[in-house]
């Protein structure tokens, strides 16, 4: 690629955001990355859209246009190919902002993965294979911010502009071990995630180490969190802004009930101190006065009490997909995961026809391993199936 005939356009006005999805409608493929500020709000945004070919990009500013539907046809054209790396969230955001659909997606990191490569982010993958060095500092930037710097501009337009060479690379190796159609399946079932509302679940099931309080702990833990969530959405921030994780869980193992023991071991700032501590320390106190046959209980996972011959089927599968996955240099959990697993071995099916009633055991897997699949099925039982005798 000649340095020198790479451009980019800043796109801001609705006549030639018609213009430009218009003449990358007659294209083969094009690059999409997208920049948000979830990072920097509490309401995240998409704040930056990157669409690119093989010689110019283009930077589309959502924030002055408002309205991106003149890239709904562009993006959901079946004909063009979208190449994205990492695209779970970017359909997402896409939909949930704009009501954008893609499709002929093709995600270079899902190729990675399938392609059992060791560093599978776009940074790395550049450096190795283009000698080009993304700077670091903009992926935690704030994109809502307005002028954005050349230099953002630059690594915006860069970031999308290697998407392109990257798929046919990747595809070509994929096409070589004969698992681009398993990528593209894939690519498929991607294209149709959708955005999904924050559930109303206790919010302390989101904070790792949760599990280790005890009731009351867990009471003034969850306090702590919805006193959080009401100022990060009060001064439009990330909850992390406001206090981290790991100081809420320490106020909650130790419960402090005065304002000189806030400050113990350094876990809250001075400022922080200052400006909510008497909130704190009244919410303490009123999870510390919620009765003991109120209090939560940490949600504990059980186990299905599976019978012992689907057990054995289970430990028959996870034998057999390890062997495999590593002979395909794959993770054992791309190739197979222990939730597919689960499935097959409680329904047991018996025929590549019965693969197909099991919920995403996709084509590719039925098409290419169904039989060493059902197999292990067959030979995991010590003895004869209940089903047989």
């Amino acid at each position: 690629m000649d340095e020198n005939t790479f451009s980019y356009e800043w796109i801001e006005t609705l006549s030639r955001l018609e213009e430009m999805a218009h003449l990358l409608g007659q294209a083969e493929i094009i690059g999409v990355d997208l920049e948000a500020d979830s990072l920097h709000h509490y309401f995240e945004k998409v704040c930056l859209l990157q669409i690119g070919t093989e010689w110019t990009s283009y930077l589309i500013d959502p924030l002055a246009l408002r309205d991106l539907s003149p890239l709904r046809s562009l993006l959901s054209n079946p004909r063009i190919r979208k190449v994205f790396h990492g695209a779970d969230y970017d359909i997402r955001s896409l939909y949930r902002d704009f009501r954008i659909e893609v499709q002929n997606l093709f995600d270079t990191h899902l190729a990675c993965k399938f392609l059992g490569l060791r560093e599978t982010g776009l940074e790395a993958l550049l450096r190795n294979r283009f000698l080009v060095e993304l700077k670091k500092k903009y992926q935690r930037a704030d994109w809502s911010q307005r002028p954005l710097s050349p230099e953002m501009l630059e690594y915006a337009a860069l970031d999308g502009r290697y998407l392109i060479p990257l798929a046919r690379m990747l595809e070509k190796e994929l096409g070589a071990a004969n698992r681009l159609s398993w990528v593209e399946e894939e690519c498929s079932f991607l294209s149709k995630v959708r955005f999904s509302p924050l559930r109303h679940d206790p919010l302390y099931l989101r904070v790792k180490g949760a599990s280790r309080l005890d009731p009351r702990g867990l009471a003034v833990l969850e306090a702590l969190l919805e006193f959080r969530e009401g100022q990060a959405r009060k001064s439009d921030l990330p909850p992390f802004k406001i206090f981290h994780n790991e100081a809420l869980l320490e106020l909650a193992l130790r419960k402090p009930l005065q304002i000189d023991e806030l400050g113990a071991g350094n876990v809250l700032g001075r400022k922080q101190i200052e400006r909510f501590g008497s909130q704190l320390l009244r919410e303490i106190h009123r999870a510390l006065a919620i009765p003991d046959e109120a209090l939560p209980q940490y949600p504990r996972e059980a186990r299905p009490d599976l019978p012992p011959d689907t057990r054995r089927r289970v430990k028959a599968l996870k034998t057999w997909r390890d062997r495999r996955a590593k002979s395909l240099g794959m993770e054992p959990g791309i190739f197979l995961n222990n939730s597919l697993i689960q499935d097959l071995a409680i329904k047991n099916p018996r025929s590549i026809e019965d693969l197909g009633g099991i919920p995403g055991l996709k084509k590719w897997r039925q098409l290419h391993f169904g039989k060493e699949i059902l197999a292990a099925l067959k030979e995991s039982p010590k003895g004869p199936r209940k089903e047989d005798s």
